[in-house]
C-alpha cells in the first residue's frame, strides 16, 4: 500500500484469500494504531464493531496494577481486530492504492538469476504455474518464510522456543480492557475484539505442550482458575470458536536484505506472542523498509536492519524474559510494589508496551531508583501519621 502510493508497481500474492482467518495475535498497541491513523486507515478499524481499549490491568498475584498507557500522536487507543478484519482492510486499501492483488496465489519457488533474487515462480488459483520478476521482492511471509529460506537469510540472536499456549473467542464474558495475569509457570490473557467477543489466550511453559495439546480445553480452564474470578467469567461465557494454538513459538532476528530481496515483519523477526507485538512492530518496519527502498541504496537497507534492531531489541528482551514463565526477578517484585499508588508511573509502566514510553528510558535504573525512593518515602510518611495519631 505505502509504495504503491509512492507510484511504484507493485505486485502483492497471497495464497489465501480475504478476508479469512489465521493463526495468529491480533493486537495492535497504541504505536501501531497511530500508524493506522497516519495511513488513514483507523477509522475502517472503528466502524468494524472492534471496540478500542484504554485500560489495562497485570495481576501478578498478590495484587494487580491497573493503567492507561500515555498517548501517543494524539492516539490513546488500542484495538484487537481480528485478522480477517484487520487484513481484509489492508488488502483493499493497497489495492486502491494501485497495487494488483493475487489472492489464491501460491509461492513454489523464489527465482534467482546468479546469487541475486529476480523475481517468483507460483501457482494461481485455477492451478496454473506463472513467472514473475521484479527488482526487488519482499517477503512479508512470516516466520516459515519462503524468501528467507531460498537467500538462506542468517538469523542471530536466536532464543529456544520458551512458553505454548491456545486461545479462543468467547461471547458473555466482561472483560472492556487488557487483562493480564501471570503466576509462575503460566499466564493468561483476556481482550475484547469484534462483534463483542473476547478473546482469551492461555499460557504455559512450552515443556508442558504434549500435555495441554493431549487435553486442550482441560489445561487451558486449569490454567485460567489460577485467577478464580476470571475463571468464573469466563465459564459464565460461551466458547464461540475451536481453540487454537502452538508450541512453535521461535524467537530469532535475520538479516533483511539482499541482492533483490527484503524480510519485513514476523519473516525478518519474530517473537514469542505473550507481549502481542507483532503487528504492532510489522507496522513500525514496514516503514523503515520503505524508507531505505525510497534511498535505494545498500547503505539505506543496512541502515533499515541497524534501526529495526536498535528499536526491537528492548523489547525483545522483555519479551523473552516473560515468555520463559519464571518468578519475576526480586527487583521486578520491588519495582512492581513501589508502582502500587503512584498512578502516573504505572500508567507510564504499561506504556512501555503500547510503545508510548521507551523501556531504556522507564527501566534505566536512576528511573527505577526514583520510583522506588518516592514508594519509600511515602510509607514513611504513612508511618509517621500512623505514630502521631497513636
Amino acid at each position: 500500500m505505502l509504495l504503491a502510493r509512492k507510484g511504484y508497481r507493485v505486485l502483492l500474492v497471497d495464497k489465501s484469500t480475504f478476508p479469512s482467518d489465521i493463526m495468529s495475535t491480533h493486537f495492535i498497541w497504541q504505536r501501531g494504531v497511530a500508524r493506522l491513523k497516519r495511513w488513514g486507515l483507523l477509522d475502517a478499524v472503528v466502524t468494524s464493531n472492534c471496540p478500542p481499549v484504554t485500560r489495562f490491568s497485570l495481576d501478578i498475584g498478590p495484587f494487580a496494577l491497573v493503567g492507561s498507557p500515555p498517548p501517543i500522536d494524539g492516539v490513546s487507543e488500542a484495538y484487537a481486530p481480528r485478522r480477517k478484519v484487520i487484513d481484509k482492510i489492508l488488502v483493499d486499501r493497497a489495492a486502491a492504492a494501485g497495487a494488483e492483488v493475487r489472492e489464491g496465489f501460491s509461492v513454489q519457488e523464489i527465482v534467482m538469476d546468479g546469487g541475486r533474487v529476480t523475481g517468483i515462480r507460483g501457482r494461481t488459483r485455477d492451478g496454473g504455474m506463472i513467472t514473475e520478476h521484479a527488482r526487488l521482492v519482499i517477503g512479508a511471509d512470516g516466520m516459515r518464510s519462503i524468501v528467507a529460506r531460498a537467500v538462506q537469510a542468517p538469523e542471530y540472536n536466536v532464543i529456544p522456543p520458551l512458553a505454548c499456549g491456545y486461545y479462543s473467542y468467547w461471547s458473555g464474558v466482561d472483560c472492556p480492557g487488557g487483562e493480564i495475569y501471570v503466576r509462575e509457570g503460566l499466564a493468561f490473557i483476556g481482550f475484547p475484539t469484534n462483534d463483542r467477543l473476547v478473546c482469551v489466550v492461555a499460557l504455559r511453559k512450552v515443556e508442558q505442550f504434549h500435555q495441554y495439546r493431549a487435553n486442550i480445553e482441560a489445561m487451558y480452564l486449569e490454567t485460567l482458575s489460577a485467577h478464580p474470578g476470571f475463571a468464573a467469567r469466563v465459564r459464565g461465557g460461551k466458547r464461540e470458536e475451536r481453540f487454537v494454538g502452538t508450541a512453535d513459538t521461535q524467537n530469532f532476528f535475520r538479516k533483511p536484505y539482499g541482492p533483490g530481496w527484503a524480510l519485513v515483519g514476523d519473516a525478518g523477526y519474530h517473537k514469542d506472542p505473550i507481549t502481542a507485538q507483532g503487528i504492532t512492530d510489522a507496522f513500525r518496519d514496514v516503514e523503515l523498509l520503505v524508507e531505505a527502498i525510497e534511498a535505494g541504496a545498500e547503505e539505506a537497507f543496512a541502515g533499515y536492519e541497524r534501526r529495526r534492531n536498535e528499536a526491537a531489541l528492548p523489547m525483545y528482551q522483555s519479551t523473552c524474559q516473560r515468555a520463559a514463565l519464571g518468578p519475576p526477578p526480586p527487583e521486578m517484585v520491588q519495582l512492581f510494589t513501589a508502582l502500587r499508588g503512584n498512578q502516573r508511573e504505572t500508567d507510564r509502566f504499561f506504556g512501555t508496551d503500547a510503545g508510548t514510553v521507551p523501556i531504556p528510558e522507564f527501566f534505566a535504573q536512576s528511573n527505577i531508583q526514583r520510583i522506588t525512593s518516592v514508594r519509600q518515602s511515602t510509607l514513611q510518611n504513612e508511618l509517621s501519621l500512623l505514630c502521631a495519631v497513636g
